[in-house]
């Protein structure tokens, strides 16, 4: 996608031929940095800390992370090591996992003089492949607004509102849920986003809204709690987000806020989509309300924010009364029920078992 122009992506090799480059995505929108990552530490750092966000995204790190750590000591120990601080730093995001089980399952048999080059290259496959697997999820979810613009008047817009980033920013290209988006506007679609402000983090206010800004796509950003209330006087045609890890069976766990989003859709009968590659599909779970593990994150950023003041300088402040308890759980659970359809690399499913089943025979044996 593009930044001031420029074609981009959030994860790449530096110059130098070893180390890798990623935007710095925790001082947004305010300044546009890149940080180089040299070690494996980094690339931990990196995840836990939220310069790499996205399930797509903390995988592709992750996976650099494990050359990096090749790179220094190859053995099966340090590859063993590697895996475990890497898999540790985010535990909601099924991306991760999988994206370390891959890379292990190419490593480990290698001898260990094999391993730097071959992770590296590995890594690299598994970007690329994130961007291919994208796009083909844009093209699919096209066919949805294509279909909602049919039914608009002349210069009427198809009105899409998302929650939280799923945009390129959290996968290596095009995004999840608004690779779709992207694909209607390069068209000539004439479409806008409601783009929710995303509390705590404010991903959507600080990462979508740019990131859609930087395309020229039409968009506004709303608070949160404002999603219903345009549900409720027809200015929502569709609800299209993304998922850190669904179900066997549907269930989609996301950015907390997105069942809330989920329930207003269906009292209004709107359509509600989410936008996946199959990487995040967890074929080993089948209630995602019981057995997916929610991250619950530092109360810093429920009491602190990020802002530009009125004399242009970017400052941290409090917003919570100083003796005031903390809670900051950073998913939640959609059910299947509630998920009009899965839009994936391979096409759009229901939200349930067989339907995932079909599309991904080869994947589904390992259900429970």
């Amino acid at each position: 996608m593009k930044v001031n122009g420029k074609s981009m992506r959030t994860i790449w090799l530096s110059d130098d031929g070893w180390s890798v480059e990623i935007i710095d995505q925790t001082i947004f929108p305010f300044c546009f940095e890149t940080v180089r990552l040299q070690t494996m530490e980094d690339c931990a750092r990196a995840i836990s800390d939220m310069l790499v966000r996205g399930a797509p995204l903390i995988g592709a790190t992750a996976a650099y992370g494990l050359a990096l750590a090749m790179r220094k000591n190859d053995t099966d120990a340090a590859l063993v090591d590697a895996s475990e601080t890497l898999h540790a730093t985010r535990p909601t995001a099924i991306n991760l996992k999988w994206a370390l089980d891959r890379m292990r399952a190419v490593l480990a048999p290698l001898p260990s003089i094999s391993r730097a080059k071959t992770a590296y290259a590995e890594a690299a496959r598994l970007c690329d492949q994130d961007v291919a697997v994208n796009s083909a999820i844009g093209d699919h979810g096209l066919a949805l607004i294509k279909a909602i613009a049919k039914t608009k008047a002349i210069g009427e817009p198809v009105n899409i509102l998302t929650h939280c980033n799923a945009g390129w920013l959290a996968t290596v290209d095009w995004g999840t849920a608004t690779a779709p988006i992207y694909k209607a506007h390069d068209l000539g679609l004439n479409v806008h986003v409601w783009v929710d402000e995303t509390r705590p983090r404010n991903q959507g206010n600080s990462l979508t809204a740019w990131e859609l800004g930087q395309h020229g796509v039409p968009h506004h950003v709303i608070v949160d709690n404002a999603g219903g209330h345009l549900m409720q006087h027809g200015l929502v045609d569709m609800v299209l987000t993304g998922t850190d890890r669904t179900t066997a069976n549907g269930d989609v766990c996301n950015k907390i806020g997105t069942y809330l989003k989920a329930l207003a859709a269906r009292d209004n009968d709107i359509p509600f989509f989410v936008a996946l590659p199959s990487s995040t599909i967890d074929f080993t779970l089948l209630d995602g309300l019981r057995q997916i593990p929610i991250e619950e994150r530092d109360g810093k950023e429920v009491s602190h924010v990020l802002g530009r003041a009125e004399d242009g300088s970017v400052r941290t402040v409090q917003l919570t009364p100083d003796d005031s308890p903390l809670a900051n759980p950073a998913f939640d659970v959609t059910p299947a029920r509630l998920v009009t359809g899965l839009i994936t690399e391979r096409g759009i499913a229901k939200a349930d078992k067989q339907a995932l089943a079909a599309l991904f025979p080869e994947r589904a044996v390992q259900a429970v």
